[in-house]
Formats: C-alpha cells, sequence, structure tokens
C-alpha cells in the first residue's frame, strides 16, 4: 500500500487542478537546515554550528551546568546603510541561536572557539574523571 500525501480538497477539485496548489511548487521558500554538528574525538568534544556572515566578535557563547548555548547576530549598521546607493532593500538581519547539552562532563576552564568560513568550531577538553578508565584484571590462581 502506498503512502498518499492528504488533501482537504481531493473530493472535490480534480488532481491537476490540486497541483496549482501545491505550496512546494507555487510559493519560493527560503529553507534553512539546522547547522549544528556535535561529535567527539579520544580526547574533546567538537561542536560545530553553521553561522555564516558573522563575525566572530558577534558570536556569543555560554556554557552552564553542561549545557552550551551559542548565539550569534548580525545587523547592517548604519554607516554600511549610508555608505550605499539604495536599488532595492530588505532588512537584513542574521541570528543564530543554538543550545545543546554535551554528552560528557568537559574540562570548562579550557574549551576554545574558532570562527572560519561561516562556521564556528568549539573544542571542550573531556575532563580526566570523565574518559573511559582500562581496567587490568588479576588472575585468581596460584
Amino acid at each position: 500500500m502506498a503512502i498518499v500525501k492528504y488533501n482537504p480538497f481531493s473530493p472535490w477539485l480534480p488532481e491537476r487542478l490540486l497541483s496549482v496548489f501545491d505550496e512546494e511548487e507555487a510559493w519560493p521558500q527560503l529553507r534553512l537546515t539546522e547547522g549544528l554538528d556535535v561529535y567527539e574525538t579520544d580526547t574533546d568534544v567538537v561542536i560545530k554550528a553553521a553561522v555564516p556572515g558573522v563575525p566572530a566578535d558577534q558570536v556569543h557563547i555560554t556554557f552552564e551546568d553542561g549545557v552550551l548555548r551559542i548565539k550569534a547576530k548580525l545587523e547592517e549598521t548604519k554607516e554600511e546603510k549610508d555608505k550605499k546607493k539604495v536599488i532595492y532593500r530588505q532588512q537584513k538581519v542574521s541570528s543564530f541561536d543554538y543550545t545543546t547539552t554535551l554528552p560528557r562532563a568537559v574540562d570548562s576552564d579550557h574549551i576554545s572557539a574558532e570562527v572560519k568560513d561561516g562556521v564556528i568550531t568549539i573544542t571542550a577538553p573531556i575532563s580526566e574523571a570523565a574518559r573511559p578508565k582500562t581496567i587490568t584484571v588479576k588472575s585468581g590462581g596460584k
């Protein structure tokens, strides 16, 4: 059995006419895929977040109780607006707000962050207490 997209108008309108009302084809849409990756290496938890066009001084990162928050906002300044001869204008505001819990305890005193090519990379060293330990097994025999 095939899965068919439900359309409340289908009993009254022919299928060819319904395609005119298909949202994906009829209206242009801005689509943004969330750009947050969290992964572990042997020694670090690494977080990558997309913040295209936002300079490093406009990115704010907080870490509290195992929760990492990345906020970034970019608005065109009055000086930038005054330097341009406007032909067409839309309000230009880019805003990003990512929140994630980290999968392990990290050393919060040594978290580092860098923005490059529109992606912020945060490296948080895994705390010594949270790293896996190897336990040697002793033989019980004589």
